[in-house]
């Protein structure tokens, strides 16, 4: 057999491996017993390529500001972090993880997917006849190098539409929310917010899991509204520890939730219930029922329907079986959100 032939049996076998493998979309209550939760952000970049910072400046931000870990994701870069742990991870506290945006493009679209703790760096490619075929190719190499794809900004230039990610395969993440000021999450002008294309891919039966995230390149401009700044969008990941597979294994599994500033006290979810308790903030320095925020907690369903709809900080769904799938959206009186994974039913 020709080398050409052993690379593309190796593609195969590999692309088939992730089709077939088992998704734990919902825990059960004696697997999550001994998780634990921590805050991360999968999106990031430093001088190494687009960034204004070093790596050591991004990184000691985060650890500064409460992150148990961070993914420097810079463009077709991979970015060393055995010494960036060394300095700043040694108390088992806070972790950095490989990470890479493997950036590419398509007709002039902009197609741009993360490597969670590859083994090595992921050359990008521009090869294929649609946005579709070229998204694909790149997660298979991501996939071939052992990291973990997730989707970034897909209505960034209007770049990647619902029948675009609905022929992906083997991919489990998604961007429903980036911080960054030029990719359009809400949508308009005829083109579908990110939440919208969410609930048409799962409406169809295609299982994504929704991340936030920074997307953050100005650590020098933190008083500039308009920046790309750090903190604006992260993801609550339960897993067993903090260890850079033990994290990204979580992620692709859906065991996390997305949030740009709720904070859950408690989150249960089993194909029979949904169950959601907001952690309480309060505005200012005191803790008076009037300086409470008010929560809504909303349970979306099949073409984005609310399934029901409560005001205040606990709610519970009891899930029916004719759904399609059921996942839940709060917002915080500020307008700061939180959205949690979907649970498939019905199929």
């Amino acid at each position: 057999m020709t080398r050409r032939r052993l690379v593309l049996a190796s593609s195969l076998l590999c692309a088939a491996a992730w089709a077939v493998a088992p998704i734990a979309q919902v825990p059960s209550p004696a697997s999550t017993a001994n998780l634990k939760w921590f805050k991360g952000n999968t999106h990031t970049h430093t001088l190494n390529s687009d960034g204004d910072s070093t790596p050591d400046e991004v990184v000691r931000w985060y650890r500064d500001h409460k992150y148990s870990f961070l993914v420097l994701t810079d463009h077709n870069y991979l970015t060393s972090v055995d010494g960036l742990n060394a300095l700043h991870g040694a108390d088992d506290k806070f972790l950095v993880i490989k990470g890479e945006e493997v950036s590419s493009g398509f007709a002039g679209k902009p197609l741009h997917i993360n490597a969670l703790d590859p083994a090595r760096l992921v050359p990008a490619t521009r090869e294929g006849a649609s946005v579709a075929e070229v998204l694909q190719k790149n997660i298979d190499a991501i996939r071939m190098a052992n990291g973990v794809p997730h989707i970034n900004h897909p209505n960034f230039g209007w770049a990647i539409t619902a029948d675009d990610l609905a022929q992906v395969r083997n991919n489990r993440l998604f961007e429903v929310y980036n911080a960054h000021p030029m990719v359009n999450n809400v949508g308009g002008s005829g083109h579908p917010s990110l939440e919208q294309t969410w609930d048409a891919l799962l409406s169809r039966g295609i299982l994504l899991f929704g991340l936030a995230t920074d997307d953050a390149h100005e650590f020098k401009k933190l008083d500039d509204l308009a920046s790309s700044r750090p903190g604006m969008g992260w993801v609550m990941v339960r897993a067993e520890k903090l260890e850079a597979r033990a994290i990204v294994s979580a992620l692709d599994r859906g065991d996390f939730y997305a949030s740009t500033g709720v904070e859950l006290d408690d989150y249960q979810a089993s194909t029979s219930a949904i169950t959601i308790k907001v952690k309480q903030r309060f505005w200012g320095s005191g803790r008076e029922d009037n300086m409470k925020a008010g929560y809504r907690i909303e349970f979306v369903g099949k073409g984005g329907a609310v399934l029901q709809d409560v005001q205040g900080t606990e709610a519970s769904y009891a899930i029916k079986g004719s759904e399609g799938y059921v996942r839940a959206r709060i917002t915080q009186s500020d307008g700061k959100m939180a959205w949690t994974q979907p649970v498939m039913v019905g199929r």
